[in-house]
């Protein structure tokens, strides 16, 4: 294949699925860099001119990860203002599911259902002027009255803050407590995380960068090699 053509299909990948292989690493690893770029988008399309992530990209980019031989780790950049919660779960659970190496970086915001997108890699860092948004889930923006609606989303939301206790160092409690704040937001309930105060919180591992990412993910590929030839 020309370098003509695979810079050509390169550009494709990343116009269509925000994604892109990293292949100039000092250490020759190959790394599968992953975008979740504005709405998480669902079983409905997103309306407008809104950026949108769609799950049924994800998925499938997600399981080429994990059945390659030669992609060694992936990296994520978040900045999205949540969406779909089913699809930003599944997704979620899809990456927490990986048997490599997986580091992810929230630029920007990750909120709502970004949170346990941002949490299911292996390691997580946020720059230091990124946010976090926990809030209860909700229906179009409201609560809804109807007692079976309601209990629903409780159980939804139950699945959420399990999630983001399962793969990040606070306890669902403590979730909770920061999801029902009324006191944070303004005519809103929840709690607004900066960088720093998610790593506090224990919600992120690291404040860091692009290239306190990569380095990081460099490092867990090295060990993983290492883990493989004391094997063979």
């Amino acid at each position: 294949m020309s370098d003509g053509v695979r810079e050509e299909q390169k550009r494709e990948e990343i116009k269509e699925m925000g994604s892109v292989d990293l292949e100039g690493s000092k250490n020759r690893h190959k790394i599968k860099l992953l975008t979740v770029i504005g709405e998480i988008e669902g079983h409905e399309a997103v309306s407008g001119n809104a950026k949108a992530t769609k799950y049924e990209h994800l998925l499938p980019l997600l399981a080429e990860v994990e059945d390659s031989d030669e992609i060694e780790g992936l990296l994520i950049l978040l900045n999205t203002l949540g969406g779909d919660v089913e699809a930003g779960l599944s997704i979620a659970e899809m990456i927490a599911s990986l048997s490599k190496p997986t580091v992810s970086l929230v630029l920007g915001g990750s909120h709502s259902i970004g949170g346990p997108l941002a949490v299911s890699a292996k390691y997580s860092f946020i720059v230091p002027s990124g946010t976090m948004i926990i809030h209860p889930v909700r229906s179009n923006g409201m609560f809804i009255g109807i007692t079976q609606s309601l209990r629903n989303m409780i159980k939804t939301q139950d699945r959420i803050t399990r999630f983001l206790a399962d793969h990040s160092h606070m306890t669902q409690k403590r979730i909770e407590e920061l999801m029902l704040n009324q006191r944070e937001l303004v005519k809103d309930v929840g709690t607004l995380l900066e960088g720093k105060d998610a790593v506090r919180e224990g919600l992120i591992d690291e404040v860091g960068g692009m290239s306190d990412a990569l380095n990081k993910l460099h490092e867990m590929i090295d060990e993983c090699r290492r883990k493989k030839s004391e094997n063979m």
